[in-house]
């Protein structure tokens, strides 16, 4: 019997970061050290159906079509604490027994809504299966722009206002009142964000009203929520990634990413035109194909601010995982803005970790959050009955 822990690599989903999360996730699973785990992968399709499969290890197998699927074994998680974490296959075999697969860690790579957002992570806390990454609730919390300025405001931790749009109990289109409040409590151009997204998409400049209520429905149909943040005409940007050291938070590298016209959209932060398909996936500079500088000349009180309300931020969701946080910095005033946060980040942001003051490679950043998830879940481990003595009300 091997005492290697096995380690499901959880990618895929149903938002529309799926192929995001895929190229994330394979990277991932590439990473791991196969002296210490056994890794694996668990696709989840855009259906919501998960898979199991040695073809999944291999990238051109994605997306797999119907044939490929046919070749897959379809799996369900046990939420029943006591099987520890098993994935039984959903069809038993004409025998009445089936091979199931044993997670003794979960390393969810999602990004977007239902599996970045504290879904996922409260499945694995439902089933008792370790998992590395942000908690549930801090998750949650980051995956809602909205939500994450109040967190924000509350520690007072520079950032921009916004105005919130919610999509219409009917419909997609905004009522003549809904558009009447925009238009006394907004000053244009703004951007607008879904509230629930990431990799850029649906972000783009709006002018004025008349743009916003043609771009809405759009938007609509993939967030029931966004955001409208005043423009900052010299802005750029300014990431850093935050996670547990030995000794307390520790800070990546920051990256500077460049670009070429008013917002780093999607296409530019994922599509390269050299690539096949367009989509790069260079292990040492993770897929994102963007011109980037990483530890870029910048000011030192900007720096210090940024790593300050990094870890700042971190520490009061009691953070876990290596989540990237993005600020946005105005080219002439120096005036800095925590923008949001990535609870899983593109490619994990393991190249901010291998340009860092101290050096880890993305192998030595995955085995440390491994060991965190299994350091998290004993000590979550509860009584035998976790009803307490005095709170009992019901014969045992």
């Amino acid at each position: 019997m091997s005492s290697k822990k096995r380690v499901a690599v959880f990618f895929g989903g149903i938002s529309p970061e799926h192929d995001i999360s895929v190229i994330s996730g394979l990277q991932a699973l590439h990473a791991i050290d196969t002296v210490k785990y056994n890794p694996f992968p668990v696709y989840i399709s855009r259906d919501g159906t998960w898979f199991v499969g040695e073809q999944l290890f291999d990238k051109s197998c994605y997306i797999p079509d119907v044939a490929m699927c046919k070749k897959l074994t379809p799996v369900r998680l046990s939420l029943d604490p006591k099987d520890k974490g098993v994935l039984f296959p959903v069809h038993k075999s004409v025998f009445g027994s089936s091979k199931h697969y044993t997670v003794d860690i979960a390393l969810p790579v999602f990004h977007g809504r239902i599996g970045e957002d504290g879904s996922i992570q409260g499945v694995f806390e439902t089933a008792g299966v370790p998992y590395a990454g942000m908690r549930a609730m801090a998750s949650s919390i980051f995956m809602d722009k909205d939500v994450t300025k109040s967190l924000l405001k509350s520690i007072n931790v520079p950032h921009l206002g916004c105005h919130v749009v919610k999509k219409p109990i009917e419909g997609l289109l905004l009522r003549s009142r809904e558009i009447e409040q925009i238009k006394s409590a907004v000053k244009f151009p703004v951007c607008i964000k879904p509230a629930h997204m990431g990799s850029s998409i649906g972000v783009s400049r709006i002018s004025n009203i008349d743009e916003l209520i043609a771009v809405l429905p759009r938007i609509f149909t993939y967030d029931n929520k966004v955001i409208l943040e005043p423009f900052v005409d010299n802005a750029y940007e300014l990431n850093i990634s935050v996670r547990n050291g030995p000794e307390g938070i520790v800070t990546s590298a920051i990256e500077k990413p460049l670009r070429h016209s008013d917002l780093l959209d999607f296409k530019q932060k994922y599509l390269s035109e050299n690539g096949k398909n367009g989509v790069k996936t260079a292990s040492s500079q993770g897929m994102i194909s963007l011109t980037r500088e990483v530890n870029p000349a910048i000011d030192s009180h900007v720096e210090q601010q940024i790593r300050s309300w990094a870890c700042q931020v971190f520490d009061v969701v009691d953070g876990t995982g290596a989540p990237r946080i993005d600020f946005i910095a105005d080219a002439q005033s120096n005036e800095v803005w925590l923008n949001e946060v990535n609870p899983t980040p593109g490619s994990l942001a393991f190249f901010l970790w291998e340009q860092a003051a101290t050096l880890t490679t993305f192998t030595q950043l995955l085995d440390d959050l491994l060991t965190e998830a299994v350091m998290l879940f004993d000590g979550s481990s509860t009584h035998e009955d976790p009803v307490p003595l005095e709170a009992r009300i019901l014969k045992r």
